[in-house]
């Protein structure tokens, strides 16, 4: 209508006179023609503006919001967004919000950012009093409640966080269909485009008061929600409803959640937890028992005390002395009992030792081949040789390696002894029962009289790779053999173990042993000092940051205030915005050794959050600067801010791995390598592959090691530069004429490459998207490898096993059977090594290859294979041997080569499962168990559905039931599975006939 108007309309002259006609009807008739011909002659109606602004200020004229509303369009077609939104607002209930026009749409959009600054303006800087326009106020709830009513409950979610009105994001949430997917959605968003930390909490929780209120609240969630919110008080409270349920699903859900808790490994929270979990009631009805009824009162005390070495003993205590016990409060108790051991750590632990022990894979003759290949004279190669043993066998228990070659291993002297004793720590991770009885040889003596002090403080330094994150029994005996001692070797070793044992409990006491340790002012225990403060206090934010700052800058010693930079970036690990202070104090420091504990301090304090700001920083340093070292680290640091988008990294620092200096090129390399860890991203692979070639020699190392951390457990079929790459690691180890450094790289990139046995990859993240401290931690004193080898040990702290543990109510593994959709060749083991011809010629005598030979050998693998399995319970092991079997009788190889290859495999619990992996997993619909949450990897509880029958287990006593003295009947069976292939059987005796 408006355009047949205006095509008979040519100017619009004539309606612009009659505003000056003194009749409001003159003038309603001409502003309401003009509102409708806007959109054709605005230039026109732009000259007499001043007219049509002076209605709208003429309080006396009735229709001064048309005029307001005509003025505005004016304004948005001249380009004047900020006077058109001024005058919308003049227009109030004339403006309509729902009406689809580029002018509304794009007014709409101004005033939403132009309110979503307003408020985080007033937020950030805590000024409440701070005046927002109510009609702005009025436009943006307008927006809000229309995309509620009309069901777009995401884009309203989006607004409603940007706009920080909670009480809206609270509606929208309230009212959508599907409120559980909705609050995924809400906190997807909160942790991907909130900034601030502060506010983040805020919203998360408000999310968990709606969860609360849900008839069938989701617990797994909500308890992720207030780990995040540290509030450990809450969790207990959740958990000792569901521990106290009727329903024995409602226990499964409690320990599936404290499983989840574990998993994002925050030591000190799940303390707290298990402190605040209240004890079994007894029951009163006896008078004798009066102190024991005070039980539940003292819970707390009596907790702190129990809580030195043997956590369990508590509940069990008073049960015995009780004779009328509440059957309810029996169940309680034996519920408590298991998922305080989950809590402390003690039952993932202990079944992520029995899966690796028992799906152990790592190929000896890898090593067996960089051994040969490097000369005994290079003593960094023959310590890297044993770094890779160690991280290849990474709580794995199996040393087989280090028994065989034990005159090899002994040329080891000063600190790679250190370093090699340090291995078996890494090698034994996690073995808790046992981690003293096993080091017992190298600990320091009491009398005085002793080993190398090298070789004491690699077992000290040991102690704490086994107990890391878990160190309640051992950080006693590690304070004791600090004050004991005045050798800076053993304080060195001791510090390291006590920081990782203690990570993260801000222990007071355990931070002045330390510090003492610092005032010596000793280089070598200094510096493991500092860092050791750091992991002590990690996330704290505490105020001791502030004296190890002062210190060093009082201390000429270039590795104590090395160690102290470190330390104190990660006092402030996740604080975001209130490390900021603390990271420009050192990032303006005049020593480049602070300034590079700065660039630290900004990826841990922004870690994983892909933080604008923090970015940008980063990259001003990495062309800035004027020490190399602080450039490097700026460059590496931006993997840790970006590794919740691995795909973002490559492109970002794309630029910095051409760049003219090697430093850069090194950081580059290495910052793709933590961010884009075990994803296998092909963009990351294409990046780092010119770089390994590079005319530097430290630059090569530093590529070859992000190399293999992208691609941990990535199999050859689904990427066929894997097998090209672990070529190339074999060409360079061969290699006479190759540098040091990067040889250096390539023996530990061949050991990350097959990290764990080849069950772990390199995880930052949980399943539930939250950062795994010890991980992080452990990755950012790895980095610090470029000056201090023994540290290459941390990353033994980021793996994390590539399994799915099966767990029946009573934390046993149940064997059952579940389908991976997928070819299986995409998610093998590699194949494993096969002897080079040439070096096994002296070994393999002609006569093997007989056909009797033949048959003789068979006859011998088969019994080989019934002793295994005898002496192997797991399922798994028996497969993996049938598979050895195959790849070596080549005749009947050949013939099974025809058949296609199948799409899906089945898999036995508990089975390992790459990440990749994960999407393909599905549980049969006819099967016994199912799981209490829908998850591919991990550690899931599974609900019996025919409780009645026997139950076949897995995973029984496999590590635990040999010591380390006894080792030889563990060794033979190890070295049986593991170094299948490794060297044939010698031949039956004979008599020799021509």
């Amino acid at each position: 209508m408006a355009a047949a108007a205006a095509a008979m309309v040519s100017s619009a002259g004539g309606l612009l006179a009659m505003l000056n006609e003194s009749h409001p009807a003159l003038k309603l008739h001409a502003l309401s023609n003009l509102n409708a011909f806007v959109d054709y002659f605005w230039p026109e109606i732009s000259t007499s503006v001043p007219i049509i602004e002076s209605l709208y200020e003429d309080e006396e004229f009735d229709q001064r919001q048309l005029a307001a509303l005509l003025v505005s369009k004016v304004f948005y077609y001249l380009g004047e967004l900020n006077d058109s939104l001024s005058y919308a607002l003049g227009a109030a209930p004339l403006f309509d919000v729902s009406e689809d026009s580029d002018y509304v749409h794009t007014l709409l959009a101004k005033a939403i950012d132009e309110y979503a600054s307003l408020k985080t303006k007033a937020s950030e800087t805590n000024d409440e009093s701070a005046v927002i326009d109510p009609r702005l106020e009025a436009i943006v709830e307008r927006m809000l409640d229309k995309c509620i009513v009309d069901g777009k409950y995401q884009q309203a979610i989006g607004m409603a966080i940007e706009c920080r009105r909670l009480d809206k994001l609270e509606e929208a949430v309230t009212r959508s269909d599907n409120v559980h997917s909705t609050i995924n959605y809400c906190i997807d968003v909160s942790h991907s485009f909130v900034n601030r930390r502060e506010y983040r909490r805020e919203v998360l929780r408000l999310l968990v008061k709606v969860y609360q209120q849900l008839p069938s609240p989701d617990y797994l969630s909500i308890c992720q929600r207030l780990m995040f919110l540290d509030e450990p008080e809450s969790v207990a409270t959740i958990l000792e409803k569901l521990l106290r349920s009727e329903n024995v699903d409602d226990a499964l859900l409690a320990f599936q959640i404290a499983f989840d808790l574990v998993e994002n490994e925050h030591q000190a929270f799940l303390l707290k937890v298990r402190d605040q979990l209240p004890s079994p009631k007894s029951q009163p009805s006896e008078p004798a028992q009066s102190s024991e009824s005070t039980q539940p009162d003292s819970a707390q005390s009596g907790n702190v005390v129990a809580s030195d070495d043997v956590p369990m003993n508590e509940g069990t205590q008073s049960d015995k002395n009780e004779n009328i016990i509440d059957p309810r409060e029996a169940i309680y108790a034996e519920r408590l009992t298991k998922i305080k051991g989950i809590l402390y750590g003690e039952t993932s632990i202990q079944l992520t030792l029995q899966f690796l022990y028992s799906h152990n894979k790592s190929d000896l003759l890898i090593l067996k081949t960089i051994k040969q290949s490097v000369e005994m004279r290079n003593s960094v190669c023959h310590s890297a040789t044993i770094y890779a043993n160690a991280i290849m066998h990474a709580g794995t228990t199996v040393d087989t390696f280090l028994r065989e070659n034990l005159d090899w291993l002994s040329r080891a002297t000063n600190w790679a002894k250190f370093s090699a004793t340090a291995g078996l720590g890494v090698i034994h991770r996690g073995h808790l029962q046992q981690g003293r009885s096993l080091m017992a040889p190298y600990l320091p003596q009491g009398g005085g009289g002793g080993g190398s002090p090298y070789s004491e403080g690699g077992a000290l330094y040991a102690l704490g790779l086994i107990h890391a994150n878990h160190g309640e029994g051992i950080k006693q005996f590690l304070r004791e053999s600090l004050r004991n001692t005045n050798v800076e070797v053993i304080q060195h070793g001791a510090c390291l173990g006590l920081g990782l044992s203690a990570l993260g409990t801000a222990d007071d006491e355990i931070f002045d042993d330390i510090k003492n340790v610092l005032y010596t002012d000793s280089a070598v225990a200094g510096e493991a000092a500092g860092i050791s403060m750091g992991l002590l206090m990690v996330g704290t934010a505490s105020e001791k940051a502030a004296e190890m700052l002062a210190y060093a800058h009082e201390t000429q010693h270039e590795k104590i205030i090395r160690g102290l930079a470190l330390g104190i970036a990660l006092t402030v690990y996740g604080r975001e915005e209130e490390a900021d202070t603390l990271i420009e104090q050192m990032t303006r420091d005049q020593d480049p050794i602070l300034r590079y504990g700065g660039m630290y301090a900004l990826a841990l304090a922004y870690r994983g959050t892909s933080n604008n700001k923090a970015i940008r920083q980063l990259l001003h340093f990495a062309v800035s600067d004027v020490s190399d070292d602080v450039r490097r680290t700026a460059v590496l640091a931006l993997g840790f801010v970006l590794y919740s988008d691995p795909e973002q990294t490559p492109r970002i620092v794309s630029l910095l791995s051409e760049s003219y200096n090697p430093h850069v090129r090194y950081g580059a390399a290495l910052a793709v390598g933590i961010s884009c860890a075990g994803t296998g991203l092909s963009e990351a692979i294409s990046l780092l592959e010119p770089l390994t070639s590079d005319v530097v020699d430290f630059v090569r190392q530093g590529a070859l090691i992000a190399m293999a951390m992208v691609m941990v457990q990535i199999s050859e079929t689904s990427d066929s530069r894997v097998g090209a790459f672990r070529r190339q690691l074999e060409k360079i180890i061969l290699d006479k004429h190759e540098d040091t450094m990067s040889k250096m790289g390539a023996i530990l990139a061949s050991g990350i490459l097959d990290a764990g046995g080849r069950n772990v990859t390199i995880r930052l993240l949980s399943k539930t998207k939250h950062d795994k401290i010890t991980a992080i931690v452990g990755l950012a004193v790895f980095s610090q490898f470029w000056y201090w080898y023994p540290l290459i040990y941390f990353i033994s702290l980021v793996f994390s096993p590539t399994a799915l543990i099966g767990l029946n109510y009573d934390l046993k593994v149940p064997k059952f059977e579940f389908l991976s959709h997928a070819k299986p060749s995409l998610f093998e083991y590699p194949k494993p090594t096969t002897v080079p011809t040439t070096t096994s010629a002296v070994k393999l005598p002609t006569a093997i290859l007989s056909t009797s030979a033949r048959a003789k050998s068979r006859a011998s693998k088969k019994e080989a294979e019934k002793a295994q399995e005898k002496a192997e319970t797991s399922s798994g092991k028996g497969k993996s041997s049938d598979k050895d079997g195959d790849s070596m009788q080549v005749d009947s190889n050949t013939e099974k080569k025809v058949e296609p290859e199948a799409s899906f495999e089945m898999l036995t619990n508990p089975a390992r499962v790459v990440p990749g992996q994960e999407k393909y997993i599905k549980f049969l619909e006819e099967s016994r168990y199912i799981a209490i949450k829908s998850a591919a990897s991990g550690f899931v509880l599974l609900k019996d559905l025919r409780p009645d029958e026997p139950e076949d287990l897995s995973l029984t006593d496999t590590p635990s039931s040999t010591t380390s003295n006894a080792g030889t009947a563990q060794q033979g069976s190890a070295a049986s599975a593991m170094a299948v292939d490794e060297e044939p059987a010698p031949p039956q005796p004979f008599e020799y006939s021509s």
